[in-house]
């Protein structure tokens, strides 16, 4: 494989940017490697080189790496971003900055491999319109798997379970929990077809299978889950699903 990237590494801890820097120069697909320690140093790489990847730190003095990576998401033509953390809680704004990844401290040849496959996936979207409206349309969301990162897409999501400040995503093939309250998804993800049916539960509308009432009020039917329906979301619920079924009937 031809080596083509352009990646800047920035960390203000020398023995974690060293570590981070010699991962990257060993994989294939690294072209040019240039490194910070901080914030105000990246921007000074960037002043003068054009990068396509910035693997970045979030907790450095001064600027830190989400304030850096605000700044980078204004370029005319900004590069992806790949957070190397030792931390989870900043997945969220993670998320509404749109990152390529999230990859969690110490980290490995294998990770930093995934997260560069996913920089040039998101390069070859980028050249193609209708691949990139697609990327557009169904965002991802950083979630723990095995004690790694991964970035889930939200299509892949059937309902939300809150639990706290907390949201529990369900799949088809299991369950992921995020660090992101229920009502900030309900309203993120609204556009999306999700709709709230409970004060703990959002569900994707087209996925709902059933509305019936039982013993202790209406419940929905998600891939064969009940899920309740509390009694002031029921008559929105109901005009949500008559909608969505005359729209079907008129295609």
């Amino acid at each position: 494989m031809t080596a083509f990237l352009r990646v800047l590494a920035v960390d203000d801890e020398p023995p974690a940017l060293d570590e981070l820097a010699y991962l990257l120069r060993a994989d294939p697909r690294v072209g040019k490697l240039h490194t910070a320690s901080d914030a105000t140093d990246a921007l000074r790489v960037l002043r003068d080189t054009d990068v396509d990847v910035v693997f970045l730190d979030i907790r450095m003095p001064g600027l830190d790496g989400m304030e850096l990576a605000r700044v980078l998401r204004r370029f005319a033509r900004p590069p992806a971003i790949v957070f190397v953390t030792a931390y989870d809680d900043a997945a969220v704004d993670a998320f509404d900055l749109g990152v390529t990844d999230y990859v969690r401290k110490p980290v490995q040849a294998e990770r930093i491999g995934e997260s560069l496959r996913r920089v040039v996936s998101s390069r070859v979207v980028a050249t193609h319109p209708a691949a990139a409206a697609r990327a557009e349309s169904d965002p991802t969301i950083p979630v723990e798997l095995a004690g790694t990162t991964r970035m889930l897409p939200r299509s892949a999501v059937r309902w939300v379970e809150a639990q706290g400040d907390y949201a529990r995503l369900h799949t088809a093939d299991g369950s992921h929990l995020v660090r992101v309250p229920l009502a900030t998804l309900a309203e993120r993800w609204a556009d999306a077809g999700f709709v709230r049916i409970h004060r703990s539960y959002l569900v994707q509308l087209r996925l709902i299978a059933e509305l019936r009432l039982a013993n202790s009020g209406y419940v929905v039917v998600v891939d064969g889950t009940e899920l309740p329906v509390s009694r002031r979301h029921t008559r929105e619920l109901k005009d949500k699903l008559v909608r969505a079924a005359k729209q079907d009937w008129n295609r």
